[in-house]
């Protein structure tokens, strides 16, 4: 049972040794990699979250105190729940628009999927 490369013999230890080789770096290759890339994805994920946690508090927070100065002399007395009522309706907002591309990548895979199947089933 030898095998031929570039003229010369190879016993069966070397086939051996060869194809658990092979084997090893194959099964890195899938399963190592990855979970290497996965790890990286999952990093930016957190990151990008972390930030958005910290930052959209603090831009709602900035928009409150605008409004609270800006209309100062204006909204005072019984209509200084104006300005925390707008900054809700904000933070609402983009709260309805975070939570609407969730899963608008999904939806539109299976929309255009569901359309593919039908033209298929029309032609066919």
């Amino acid at each position: 049972m030898a095998a031929r490369d570039n003229g010369e013999e190879k016993d069966v230890a070397t086939l051996v040794t060869e194809l658990a080789d092979l084997i090893v770096r194959y099964a890195k290759q899938e399963t190592v990699e990855p979970i290497r890339d996965l790890r990286r994805y999952l990093g930016f994920g957190l990151a990008g979250s972390l930030l958005f946690c910290i930052g959209i508090p603090l831009l709602l927070l900035g928009e409150l105190r605008a409004l609270q100065l800006e209309t100062w002399p204006h909204l005072r007395g019984n209509l200084t729940w104006v300005p925390y009522t707008v900054v809700f309706l904000t933070g609402a907002a983009i709260i309805v628009v975070l939570f609407n591309r969730i899963g608008a990548v999904k939806r539109n895979v299976d929309r255009r999927r569901a359309e593919l199947i039908t033209e298929l089933e029309q032609e066919g």
